[in-house]
């Protein structure tokens, strides 16, 4: 007799009980049990199972276990994922295209155009030498030892997928400031997508794309790293001086004259500050991505994890350290040169 057994007689239960008997061979705590008289072993309080569905199932074999529900969600997945592979594929197919398209010219260029390129876009974001200087001392520092094909490789994946977020996260971030119902509807989502574990994105991901397609882990990526550029667009906007959208009204200014010329540019530091993170996370995740087929120093490091290979692991991640350093300080040189214009 199961702890439960009571429960389930004294509501009436017990023929639908009996209907879920399995005629599979007795286990040995039920011989054991069935040999002894089947007498109830008293349960003190203190010892009391919760009220689980698999303690519940051990009193009436029709109520479902745990993994009848792990079960049952996997196979509605399974049942929905032709349909819902036929309706993504061609969305998220110029995805794949964008991805392999920058492996592939930073790959094939050669390395006196791409670094002098990388500089110049550098100096033209930060009209600073000695950042541009030290960008070009930590490039030239993974390209000797041999790490820069991989570094190149994972800073393609992060310009792609961090310029989608922001091209994608901006007007969902604007729209969430100009509409209440929607930021209300909007950041249940962004909860969920900023406590989900980074593991958990790929699972569905998985299932439903090639691990040889590049869209398999960019859009991991993407879900992991757009939610702080939306965040703070929206809370930008809305943090714009009351005053002045009133002397922008005054003026006859339309909706969207005040959206472009007056609430946009003074919520930029809070546009550029979601766009630091939003960069900061596609690294991070990009190292994760690396278990779906995802190219770059993420490789490495599984490998040294892989292998016990301890320098390799370590010489990858200070890899990814350097480039986040590099990233880092551009995007934060980047917006103190807006805060600066403003304040002038």
């Amino acid at each position: 007799m199961a702890t439960y057994d009571p429960l389930f007689s004294s509501l009436g239960l017990t023929e639908w009980c009996s209907e879920g008997t399995s005629n599979a061979p007795m286990s040995m705590a039920d011989l054991l049990n069935k040999t002894s008289g089947g007498k109830a072993q008293d349960v003190s309080i203190w010892d009391l199972p919760f009220p689980s569905m698999d303690a519940l199932n051990e009193s009436c074999a029709a109520f479902p276990q745990s993994r009848e529900l792990t079960k049952g969600l996997e196979q509605g997945f399974l049942a929905i994922k032709d349909n819902l592979s036929l309706v993504l594929d061609p969305l998220t197919q110029p995805l794949s295209w964008f991805l392999d398209g920058a492996l592939y010219g930073m790959l094939n260029t050669p390395w006196w155009i791409i670094i002098p390129l990388l500089l110049a876009v550098v100096y033209l974001v930060t009209k600073s030498w000695r950042l541009m200087l030290f960008v070009g001392g930590n490039i030239l520092l993974l390209a000797f030892i041999d790490y820069y094909e991989y570094a190149m490789q994972t800073l393609a994946i992060i310009l792609v997928c961090a310029f989608l977020c922001v091209l994608v996260g901006v007007p969902i971030g604007i729209a969430m400031s100009r509409s209440d119902m929607m930021q209300r509807l909007t950041i249940p989502v962004l909860d969920m997508l900023q406590t989900l574990p980074p593991f958990v994105y790929l699972i569905p991901l998985i299932f439903l794309f090639s691990v040889t397609e590049s869209k398999l882990y960019g859009i991991a990526i993407i879900l992991y790293a757009i939610v702080p550029v939306i965040r703070l667009t929206n809370l930008g906007i809305r943090l714009v001086d009351k005053d002045v959208i009133e002397a922008a009204n005054a003026f006859g200014m339309t909706p969207r004259q005040k959206l472009f010329k007056v609430q946009i540019p003074l919520a930029l530091p809070n546009i550029m500050a979601g766009v630091n993170q939003t960069i900061m996370m596609s690294l991070a995740m990009v190292v994760i991505a690396s278990l779906v087929s995802a190219p770059g120093l993420g490789v490495l490091v599984l490998r040294g994890i892989r292998n016990l290979e301890l320098g390799v692991g370590l010489v990858s991640g200070l890899g990814i350290v350097i480039l986040a350093v590099i990233l880092d300080r551009v995007t934060k040189a980047s917006l103190a040169r807006i805060n600066a214009s403003q304040k002038q």
